[in-house]
């Protein structure tokens, strides 16, 4: 692991955390599934930054027997836009990362990194790279080749709704569910229809509505990302 810089674009520069990972190994996403651990990010210990901001690629949906994990695995950047606090200034970004490396079991690691900023970094184009498979925000029934067109209740259970897709032909689409903090949701496979179920498998007891739910959805190398809404009685918004 290591950051590294890929210059100023406009106020911020551009840097990225590259993760080299070994085959058969994965670390996760900022959901991790079932199992897992996600990473931890501590910025703290920079010079002369005002706000750092991490953008997440889409992940992969893994299942093996210790359930659904949402993963990374091979060469992964994670971009990162840093702004500074005064621009005519150094910029050295300093980072403690808590994070899981599993393959067939799970190791918690930790990484402290250092690295300047200069206005112009050699790993521009690896940092681009990443950033265009961050998914995108799009709003509900976008007119786009991918898409989230439409979600409903599921048929008598209150605790799942059912979210209708729209995918280029003979793309496998992939859908990924968030919700608060202390809120797990799972969800299916899609069916013939490019519909999945959402179930929200664990939420707090204390929990009222509207609970804001983000749904990622993933088609080869694209992907976007759509907020909804469930109400005090878990019906989708």
């Amino acid at each position: 692991m290591r950051l590294i810089a890929g210059g100023l674009d406009g106020a911020q520069h551009l840097a990225g955390i590259e993760i080299t990972l070994d085959p058969g190994f994965k670390t996760y996403w900022r959901t991790p599934g079932d199992s897992g651990l996600p990473p931890n990010f501590d910025w703290s210990g920079s010079e002369n930054v005002a706000t750092v901001e991490l953008r997440w690629p889409a992940p992969k949906r893994q299942e093996d027997a210790g359930g659904v994990a949402y993963v990374y695995g091979g060469n992964l950047v994670l971009p990162v836009l840093v702004t500074p606090r005064e621009r005519d200034k150094p910029v050295n970004l300093r980072l403690a990362i808590d994070y899981g490396v599993c393959k067939d079991i799970c190791i918690p690691a930790r990484a402290e990194l250092s690295e300047a900023l200069p206005a112009d970094g050699a790993h521009r184009d690896a940092i681009e790279g990443a950033l265009a498979h961050v998914p995108r925000p799009q709003p509900l029934d976008a007119r786009a080749a991918l898409a989230i067109v439409g979600i409903e209740q599921a048929a008598q259970d209150k605790s799942a709704f059912r979210v209708t897709v729209r995918a280029p032909d003979g793309a496998k689409p992939t859908l990924f569910a968030e919700g608060p903090e202390n809120w797990y949701l799972s969800t299916s496979f899609p069916d013939a229809g490019n519909t999945f179920t959402v179930t929200v498998e664990d939420r707090p007891k204390d929990a009222t509505g509207p609970i804001p739910v983000r749904l990622t959805l993933v088609a080869g190398p694209h992907a976007i990302e759509t907020e909804v809404r469930l109400d005090a009685g878990q019906q989708p918004r």
